[in-house]
């Protein structure tokens, strides 16, 4: 039973450090690529991962992990990418345990978890600066977030039919 708690313990560790390496490179390499208000979202591809290895509340772990060192780590906790980036996360999160509780497909469901985080850091903008008016750019971001949630969820797809023979020897 100590082995079984020990290999869970180790794959949310994983995860949890490849979600927070991913949003950091994402935000220091990639981010100022695109104009600083895009993001593919590489660390979602994380979040898909873990709900379907290791569950809801594992998910929770590392989304909320990944939010608060990676803030750490650039020196911007509690700031306002903090809870834009929260926000975002959140909103997805929900989406994501909602539809993985209907089984839908992992492709829709990095779609729509892309757009609910675009929602999601829209809101946190809108109340954080009292500016309702950052609506503006939601379809442009909406439209954005397709492609992006396309890219993560096919990532997502790959990996987990790569690691599915992993995760019978070492999650068993």
């Amino acid at each position: 039973m100590r082995n079984n708690k020990t290999k869970h313990f180790v794959w949310l560790a994983l995860l949890s450090a490849m979600a927070i390496t991913l949003s950091l490179v994402e935000s220091i390499f990639i981010g100022p690529l695109l104009f600083g208000i895009l993001r593919i979202g590489l660390a979602n591809i994380i979040a898909l991962i873990t709900i379907k290895l290791l569950g809801v509340r594992d998910m929770i772990i590392v989304n909320t992990m990944r939010v608060v060192i990676s803030t750490l780590m650039q020196g911007t906790i509690f700031g306002s990418v903090f809870w834009i980036s929260l926000g975002g996360v959140v909103l997805s999160s929900i989406v994501l345990i909602i539809l993985d509780h209907f089984h839908a497909s992992l492709l829709f469901t990095s779609i729509l978890c892309a757009v609910a985080h675009s929602c999601g850091q829209v809101i946190i903008v809108a109340l954080f600066y009292m500016q309702p008016g950052i609506a503006v750019l939601l379809p442009y971001l909406l439209l954005a977030s397709i492609p992006m949630g396309i890219i993560t969820g096919i990532i997502a797809k790959m990996v987990l039919a790569r690691i599915h023979p992993l995760r019978k020897e070492t999650l068993a």
